[in-house]
């Protein structure tokens, strides 16, 4: 059974139009299902707790990805900071539209099984992470 819910408690104007679809099509073409995928979008605080508590990691982060996936069926929560997202907008001069389904795409691929810790794995997310962009965000809808 696939399931995409999202979650903002505090945010408005999250740009969620299509991301199923395109959460879908993403995992699709990475030969997976989706099972149970959670996006809850967090202020740089929450997600800082978050991070500490089940990471014991004490740095801010756009994205903390907790995976549940069953061979090839993608189940998972996606934690994003939209005060973080919308810093790198700004730094990276993108929209946040863009930024925001980038992070989305990244936390997704995380489920598929791509890694970002050497320089390999981070190019290879990059590269992934650019042609999901390309291909689903950046396409006239």
């Amino acid at each position: 059974m696939i399931e995409i819910s999202f979650y903002s408690r505090n945010y408005k104007n999250i740009p969620a139009d299509n991301i199923n679809e395109k959460i879908e099509k993403l995992a699709l073409e990475e030969g997976k299902t989706i099972g149970n995928i959670t996006l809850v979008c967090c202020t740089d605080d929450d997600l800082l707790q978050v991070n500490q508590t089940h990471l014991n990691h004490d740095y801010y982060t756009d994205i903390i990805t907790f995976d549940y996936c069953e061979s090839s069926v993608i189940h998972g929560d996606l934690f994003l900071s939209i005060d973080r997202i919308q810093e790198n907008a700004a730094t990276y001069e993108v929209s946040f539209e863009e930024e925001w389904h980038r992070v989305v795409f990244h936390g997704v691929l995380h489920l598929i099984g791509y890694g970002d810790k050497s320089e390999e794995e981070i190019k290879l997310m990059r590269a992934k992470e650019n042609h999901y962009l390309d291909t689903l965000f950046h396409v006239k809808q």
